[in-house]
């Protein structure tokens, strides 16, 4: 349903009572924890089936691949179609394939369907992400929407946490293949609550630009950032970051399972807690971006990660390794929201889909040859090298970010700085 936008007149209720919203944020979060479900399950099914750590990095590879790909069109697609209609029928293309592995579980472990069913899981799942971004702009007035992005992290972080320990429970007591149901359903709910969200139309004096080519509408994204110089100079840094860190989590679980011993269980607890670094890198981010500015902010979140990265591999047992993952995953968190926060901040509103997706796209294309390069160096070498390796890249990608523009976005208000300008789309 698609209703249109509210002119002036009484206030809308507060995000609390908008049912539209809240109904919105509730599928949102269903199909996120869900996905926290897969997030564990499917390198576990690989690991429990072939006992590979190469053929886990693999799978994640060919599916980012596949995410890479979708990204290129993504923002094309979630600007000119209807995007709840886009994520409802994502929704159900996820449930329908999720839902063949268990079935097919039951005769038997079937590695080469997940070799299917992920790689189109996860291309539609970037379209969708694409379009849940740009969907808040159409569920909220626009002096909420900063709220309501708020909301919706913050519950995607928790999801993030519960997910993983449950996820371990349900491996432990029924197998991985269960875990990956209880996603499938997750989406056939997520579906039914989108079903119910009304989108408000865009603006109707905004102007709508001409039709192109995809690839040229792709490109217009692409060409904002590469004439904003602090996007530019961040998309290159990120690419190689992206790189380091893509197969970071099939590397965790290896180093859980076969260096440590520990258990289903054990790996789902330690996702599941070192998760809760994610919600203090939502909570920390904004203060610090405040007190440092961006620059110093987003450099420091990626060398702290790095040293973090690199004591993953010398953690020697599962407390301190959990702290360590912890750590990392929080400046993550704030390197993350502190990006996506600059791009909304400088990016015109009519190119916003593409440049988000041009962004994804092109900062995660390293990301699958990382994990298959990470992973299968795990394998020979062990964890512990591979980590250290890692770690030190990730020093010298914020090395890199205090040698250019990033850092010089330095502690000004956005609006003031001359390296954060919009720039014509």
């Amino acid at each position: 349903m698609v209703s249109p936008r509210r002119g002036p007149g009484p206030a809308r209720p507060s995000l609390g009572r908008d049912r539209s919203f809240l109904t919105y944020w509730i599928s949102q979060a269903v199909s996120a924890a869900g996905d926290s479900f897969a997030y564990l399950a499917v390198p576990l099914l690989v690991l429990h089936a072939t006992g590979s750590v190469a053929r886990m990095g693999l799978l994640t590879a060919v599916a980012g691949v596949a995410s890479v790909g979708a990204g290129v069109f993504g923002g094309v697609l979630v600007d000119r179609f209807d995007r709840r209609t886009l994520m409802i029928v994502g929704d159900l293309v996820r449930l329908v394939l999720y839902g063949l592995i268990p079935l097919a579980w039951l005769a038997g472990p079937q590695v080469w369907l997940l070799f299917v069913v992920l790689p189109v899981c996860e291309a539609v799942g970037m379209v969708c992400r694409v379009a849940s971004v740009t969907a808040v702009r159409n569920l909220v007035d626009r002096e909420r929407i900063t709220e309501a992005n708020g909301r919706l992290h913050a519950t995607y972080a928790a999801a993030a946490v519960v997910g993983p320990l449950l996820a371990g429970l349900v491996s432990a007591r029924f197998g991985p293949a269960a875990a990956i149901g209880v996603n499938a359903g997750s989406f056939a709910l997520s579906a039914v609550g989108l079903r119910l969200v009304r989108l408000r139309r865009p603006d109707p004096d905004a102007a709508t630009p001409p039709r192109e080519r995809p690839l040229a509408e792709f490109l217009a994204g692409a060409r904002f950032l590469w004439r904003q110089p602090v996007l530019r100079s961040l998309t290159a840094l990120l690419a190689v970051f992206i790189f380091l860190t893509f197969g970071l989590t099939d590397v965790l679980i290896y180093h859980v399972k076969h260096d440590l011993g520990g258990s289903d269980r054990t790996v789902g607890t330690v996702l599941g807690l070192a998760t809760l670094g994610t919600v203090a890198g939502a909570l920390l981010v904004a203060p610090l971006r405040r007190r440092l500015g961006f620059g110093a902010t987003w450099i420091g979140a990626v060398g702290v990660s790095g040293v973090a990265v690199a004591g993953l591999g010398l953690a020697g047992t599962v407390p301190i390794l959990t702290v360590v993952a912890a750590v990392h995953l929080c400046c993550v968190s704030v390197g993350g929201i502190c990006s996506m926060s600059l791009r909304q901040e400088i990016t015109p509103d009519h190119l916003l889909g593409r440049v988000t997706s041009a962004f994804w796209s092109t900062h995660f294309s390293l990301g699958p040859a990382g994990a298959a390069l990470l992973t299968w160096a795990a394998g020979r070498y062990g964890a512990a090298s591979v980590c250290l390796v890692a770690g030190a890249g990730c020093l010298l990608v914020a090395v890199g970010g205090c040698c250019g523009p990033v850092r010089r976005a330095g502690s000004a208000p956005v609006a003031g700085e001359r390296d954060l300008r919009p720039v014509p789309g």
